[in-house]
């Protein structure tokens, strides 16, 4: 194995003759000691900073998280399910809930604040009306088992939607009703 600071010379040929000469300096991995051949200079220096390339996506992405890092868009974040995720502070008291993402589903935030507790791996929040951005505390049912989820889900399917929709569509009509009174007092006016 090659010595820390060892010149290779490489020469690039074309048409036959050597049109350019670079060179590779043995280095290691400031982190981990890893050593590799890196772009360099005659003299033994070396172009960028020593670290392999594990280590310098670590370290970059050690830098990059949170309200520091340039991808910040205010902590929240949109989980392939659908369900909307929520950065936390280190400090937090929710902190032990967060995932491998470092982060928390909101639904299960919500809970956990109502409840003044930080929530078990295996319970389950569960939105009442399945629209799993609705995360409003009195769409939310803490649920103990995965069955009794389940069962939550298909008395929904049967009952629950149907009944929403129809109140959701009175609550509509009402404010309807008195938008037009409103608008009916206004031109009288």
């Amino acid at each position: 194995m090659p010595e820390t600071g060892e010149i290779l010379r490489e020469q690039h040929y074309g048409d036959g003759k050597i049109r350019s000469v670079s060179y590779r300096v043995w280095s290691e991995c400031r982190i981990c000691g890893k050593g590799r051949w890196v772009r360099g200079y005659k003299n033994g220096g070396i172009y960028k900073d020593s670290l392999c390339r594990s280590c310098s996506t670590r370290e970059t992405n050690r830098i990059m998280i949170g309200k520091i890092g340039r991808h910040w868009r205010g902590g929240t974040t949109l989980h392939n399910s659908g369900y909307i995720q929520v950065a936390i502070e280190k400090d937090s008291f929710f902190f032990p809930m967060l995932d491998k993402q470092d982060y928390i589903l909101e639904h299960r935030l919500v809970m956990a604040k109502h409840l003044g507790r930080c929530l078990q791996s295996w319970e389950i929040v569960h939105h009442k009306n399945g629209v799993k951005d609705d995360n409003r505390i009195e769409n939310l049912e803490l649920t103990s088992s995965r069955g009794e989820h389940i069962l939550n889900h298909s008395k929904g399917y049967r009952d629950g939607f149907q009944r929403g929709f129809y109140d959701g569509k009175d609550k509509r009509i009402k404010e309807l009703e008195t938008r037009i009174k409103e608008l009916e007092v206004s031109l009288n006016d």
